[in-house]
């Protein structure tokens, strides 16, 4: 038999089965504290939203039509895209007039955003 069709093991998982049991105890209870959380990184995943949230992050307020043009969409697809962050929680808003600016709703998300563009320049 060749070389080729042989199948091999994978070496990324364990060869045998075992666990800490202290670990699993310990851990456990708290894996519940995660739902949710998947709706934040579900808004972002979206290359739209992301790159609105990172513009959001260079400046602190944009109006929906600066958004648009820095997007390379128009404005109800800018509008549509911060709508969704406002209503994931991610984004808030402010008219003055007919105007309506939008800006991260926190420090976190910003954060979160920052730390994901550092994360991938260094080349994941």
């Amino acid at each position: 038999m060749s070389e080729s069709t042989i199948e091999k093991t994978p070496r990324d998982t364990c060869e045998t089965f075992c666990f800490d049991e202290e670990k699993v105890n310990r851990i456990q209870p708290q894996i519940e504290q995660v739902n949710g959380v998947e709706l934040i990184f579900k808004a972002l995943s979206d290359a739209t939203r992301l790159k609105i949230a990172y513009a959001l992050t260079l400046e602190e307020e944009l109006c929906v039509c600066d958004v648009g043009n820095i997007i390379g969409a128009t404005t109800a697809t800018a509008s549509h895209h911060l709508r969704l962050l406002r209503n994931m929680g991610l984004a808030k808003y402010r008219k003055e007039g007919k105007l309506v600016f939008y800006s991260l709703k926190d420090e976190h998300i910003n954060q979160l955003v920052s730390i994901a563009m550092i994360h991938a320049k260094e080349g994941v």
